[in-house]
């Protein structure tokens, strides 16, 4: 036992990161007067890049989020613009990781859409979408882009389905049908082979996203997961989730052996959900309390204990969610090393919080910073669907992040048709099983109803119109 404690002890201490701090920014440098929305649905309505600020936002009728690039901070007016073409709750939003004005947002509408935001942020409010994505045939919770492929999109549906759709052409392209409840949670590995899911019927998954196939399974019945995330290449997972005392809990998978967690901890006996975030650069874990204003970090290691607690951010102001900025957005001047974008719903605010490594030179400190995933993607969509898998493109931070991304996302030209995938067609009518999907699914076909209503009088019309032209040709008298 002392053998142990003499092996990682020392390495804790020399730690370069035991004093990192969390500072909040000046009010002046907050985004105010934000109606967030009040939806509970366990996701972090928010969703950051290097240039804008993505806030999903409380709306009558119809869902809606706000964008807002980042030099916009104070107080936002009542009438700022929207995006707000979906019919119903915006659900989740994630910006696309390669083009820094693309977003994909799904909704309780069971649409996932991907919006082009014109440079220098919205002027008015955007109903268009680029392109609109049809195949779950229940309310989509979940959105992810693959970290190495340009255009290709995980959503994740109530339907029980993972969609894996291409942009390029911009139809699904697999399904995994491996679950048998609501998917909480995905996360990929850093080059995207793999993706591991947490699902309501209690299981954890490993799966290769391709074939669909699962590659492990854990049956989690003391340690109810929440959440899941793969710790960078290191071979693990780290899950979120509630021991069956009810206490808040995480713990740590070998992703080639779910049989047992290699390590499991009680963190609180608090209720809220724990949302966990990893820093594959440094190696560490940053575990968010939603419903309380607390953020533990530790240090990961391959070694035991595996797992080092380095100190707390506390606030009192409860966070509902958090945004975290690019690598590449980061201020490397200021020696930070991660940055949370709060959600504070009571006071309609949203608070940066930047962890910082205090150090007295001014130079730029190579250790902190190694080269980290740039803005260039790795593979094209067919690439990626053929089977190669690939690295991230890496970029330093050294001349602190000045590029801007080259590329421009085209909306293919779609024809409306049945979305088949594995010879299933997603766009059958599905039997509604709640009074709003009943309600939703009436008010659709209502509309669908007027619509041909008055195709069909228009038609009626022309028809009329046609048959007094031919009755005119037949009645005037022949010029010879």
């Amino acid at each position: 036992m002392t053998v142990t404690k003499m092996s990682w002890r020392p390495q804790y201490r020399s730690s370069k990161f035991r004093n990192v701090y969390g500072k909040v920014a000046n009010r002046e440098h907050c985004f105010d007067g934000i109606p967030i929305t009040k939806n509970v649905h366990d996701n972090h309505f928010c969703a950051v890049n290097a240039r804008f600020l993505a806030i999903v936002t409380e709306s009558a009728g119809g869902g809606s989020f706000l964008v807002i690039p980042l030099e916009q901070t104070g107080r936002i007016e009542p009438n700022y613009p929207k995006v707000c073409g979906h019919q119903g709750n915006v659900l989740d939003i994630k910006w696309n990781p390669f083009i820094d004005n693309i977003i994909a947002s799904c909704s309780e509408d069971t649409s996932v859409r991907i919006w082009e935001i014109p440079e220098g942020g919205l002027k008015r409010n955007m109903t268009e979408a680029l392109l609109e994505l049809h195949g779950h045939s229940r309310r989509v919770g979940l959105v992810e882009w693959h970290p190495t492929t340009n255009n290709i999109l995980f959503s994740a549906g109530y339907d029980y389905k993972v969609l894996i759709w291409n942009l390029d052409v911009g139809e699904p392209v697999k399904m995994i049908d491996c679950h048998s409840d609501v998917i909480l949670c995905m996360s990929f590995n850093t080059d995207g082979s793999l993706l591991t899911t947490t699902c309501k019927d209690k299981k954890l998954r490993v799966i290769e996203p391709r074939s669909g196939r699962v590659l492990q399974e854990a049956n989690c019945k003391n340690h109810r997961v929440n959440r899941v995330v793969f710790l960078g290449n290191m071979k693990r997972l780290l899950t979120t989730g509630v021991s069956r005392w009810n206490t808040r809990q995480i713990a740590l998978w070998d992703q080639e052996d779910l049989s047992m967690p290699l390590i499991e901890e009680e963190i609180d006996g608090l209720s809220g959900l724990l949302f966990p975030f990893y820093d594959a650069d440094t190696h560490m874990l940053y575990l968010a309390g939603k419903g309380d204003g607390n953020i533990r970090y530790y240090e990961i290691s391959t070694e035991k204990p595996f797992l080092s607690y380095l100190m707390e951010f506390r606030s009192p102001a409860p966070q509902k969610g958090l945004g975290v900025m690019p690598k590449h957005g980061l201020d490397v001047s200021a020696c930070e090393v991660f940055r949370f974008y709060k959600l504070v719903t009571l006071k309609g605010l949203i608070e940066p919080i930047s962890m910082i490594v205090p150090r007295r030179s001014d130079s730029y400190q190579e250790d902190i910073y190694p080269m980290t995933p740039g803005t260039e993607p790795a593979l094209t969509p067919d690439e990626w669907l053929g089977g190669i898998n690939r690295d991230p493109v890496l970029m330093s931070l050294k001349e602190g992040y000045k590029k801007s991304s080259k590329m421009v996302f085209k909306a293919p030209i779609k024809e409306k048709k049945s979305v088949v995938v594995n010879g299933i067609d997603l766009l059958e009518n599905v039997p509604p099983r709640t009074e709003n999907e009943l309600l939703r699914m009436f008010f659709r076909q209502q509309d669908e109803i007027r619509r041909l209503k008055e195709e069909l009088a228009q038609k009626d019309i022309r028809i009329r119109q046609l048959q007094l032209e031919l009755k005119n040709l037949r009645n005037s008298p022949k010029n010879c």
